[in-house]
């Protein structure tokens, strides 16, 4: 903590930091649901619409780690300015598009502020009290989550009563906020790890990213044997090897491979990994089934705006069990809360695979998912913090965000494909179809109670960690395997 931080200062950052990644939150899936409009308003194929969320997705996956590193190297607030002013004008630019190519262009921008949370949580790690970091982590990592089921939830309505250019004009209030406070109310971290920026591994990684997440968006469109598919999908291994390879020889790497294979960062990546998948999952589902009609037999015949409404007490679990995920982490360390959040979401998908024949087997389900991800989202975020150094904050935290980012990727082209491959002769999809999507999402995320077991106890994360170089651990908690 900075000798100029006060108690309300501190409350202040904490304030500010969540106004943004809010904003940020909320544009990454308030467009999903609008995209029909917004395609037929603008004149566009639904192949070509589908761009506004492909751009999004790309940029955010090759900039959040260059940004979350030189966040590291020159200072987190300058670099989470940058990252807002960028937001702003990509989200101004949406606002005022008058076509297809200009949004994408649009869009674009935003994705850079994916960073964003990597950013926010090292400037907590460095301005907070240590005793506070935790339960702050968790509550700005579930404002991510928050931000997400928000945005779902407000599409409906405010393209129904305003307009979809209204999607970005309310946001960018949010990201006004939080910027000019960012700017006044947030001091600047002496923790900075000095350098050059490798800017051949950005290079190789960004290939990689971009060629993988191609393929997985754009799969079910050109085929999952077309050339180019299958052509991105081998160049994005091979450049992610390349990569692997460089970054190990490097003197400044991108991202340090040797802390990436730590037992306490590897083992919480794959928990994001996991829960990427399983939250799209849960986006892309259960709004599909309340929409369908009741006429099919399993659909519930909601409207866009009211199959939203279902996903609020998700939101509401989540603004609950993310401060609470850093309570427990503060008792027990990061390992109980990570798993009990992968146990809630395996439950959450297992219950609508065996039933959901009412609205309340959603909503239960839908409980359980929020409950889940506050837990897990928030606890990642603290593994991460007591496993690697200070001056690796928002390298490391990243990592954990492109994860997760990949998974949820590869869970909406899953489920997608899933739902498709099962449908009547006027295709609509089939309950068939809805059962192995939740027996899917449940399977994966049941790979996230294996990887949270791995994660080490508490004694031996923090003797890992002061070998690496941690010297801000909270007093050694009470794990449940000593």
């Amino acid at each position: 903590m900075t000798a100029n931080s006060q108690p309300r200062s501190s409350t202040l950052v904490v304030l500010f930091l969540s106004l943004g990644g809010l904003a940020f939150a909320v544009l990454q899936s308030l467009v999903a649901p609008a995209l029909p409009v917004i395609g037929k308003d603008l004149g566009a194929s639904t192949e070509d619409i589908s761009w506004v969320l492909t751009a999004y997705l790309l940029a955010a996956s090759v900039l959040t780690p260059i940004l979350g590193r030189l966040g590291d190297m020159v200072g987190k607030r300058r670099v989470l300015l940058v990252v807002l002013v960028i937001l702003a004008a990509g989200t101004l630019v949406a606002a005022l598009a008058p076509s297809l190519p200009v949004l994408i262009a649009a869009r674009a921008l935003q994705g850079a502020a994916g960073a964003i949370l990597p950013l926010s949580i090292g400037i907590v790690r460095d301005e907070l009290p240590r005793e506070k970091v935790g339960v702050v982590v968790g509550l700005l990592s579930a404002i991510f989550g928050i931000g997400a089921g928000l945005g779902i939830v407000a599409a409906g309505p405010i393209v129904d009563h305003l307009s979809w250019h209204w999607l970005f004009w309310l946001p960018l209030v949010l990201i006004a906020v939080a910027l000019a406070g960012v700017a006044v109310g947030v001091p600047e971290s002496p923790v900075r790890t000095p350098g050059r920026l490798d800017w051949l591994g950005a290079l190789i990684l960004s290939v990689s990213l971009v060629s993988l997440l191609l393929a997985i968006s754009k799969g079910r469109q050109w085929g999952w044997t077309d050339a180019k598919t299958v052509t991105l999908l081998i160049v994005g291994a091979l450049a992610l090897l390349v990569f692997a390879r460089t970054e190990l020889r490097v003197a400044e790497p991108l991202i340090d491979m040797k802390l990436m294979a730590l037992r306490g960062v590897w083992t919480t990546n794959l928990v994001g990994l996991a829960f990427g998948f399983a939250m799209f999952g849960t986006f892309l589902l259960i709004p599909t089934l309340l929409e369908l009609p009741a006429a099919t037999g399993h659909g519930f015949g909601k409207s866009v705006s009211q199959a939203g409404l279902f996903l609020l007490p998700t939101t509401l679990m989540m603004l609950v069990f993310g401060p609470l995920s850093g309570l427990l982490e503060r008792r027990y360390g990061p390992r109980l809360p990570l798993l009990l959040g992968s146990v809630a979401v395996t439950a959450a998908f297992a219950l609508p695979a065996v039933i959901h024949d009412h609205v309340w087997h959603l909503l239960v389900s839908g409980v359980l998912t929020g409950i889940g991800i506050g837990l897990a989202f928030a606890a990642m975020s603290n593994a991460i913090i007591e496993t690697v150094p200070a001056t690796q904050t928002g390298e490391a935290t990243s990592v954990n965000a492109i994860v997760r980012t990949v998974g949820g990727s590869v869970g909406s082209a899953v489920v997608a494909a899933v739902v498709a491959s099962d449908t009547t002769p006027q295709g609509i999809p089939t309950d068939h179809a809805f059962t192995v999507g939740f027996w899917v999402c449940a399977a994966v995320a049941a790979l996230a109670i294996a990887a949270s077991l791995a994660l080490p106890p508490a004694r031996k994360r923090a003797a890992e960690a002061a070998a690496h170089g941690v010297d801000d651990l909270p007093v050694e908690p009470v794990d449940l395997r000593k």
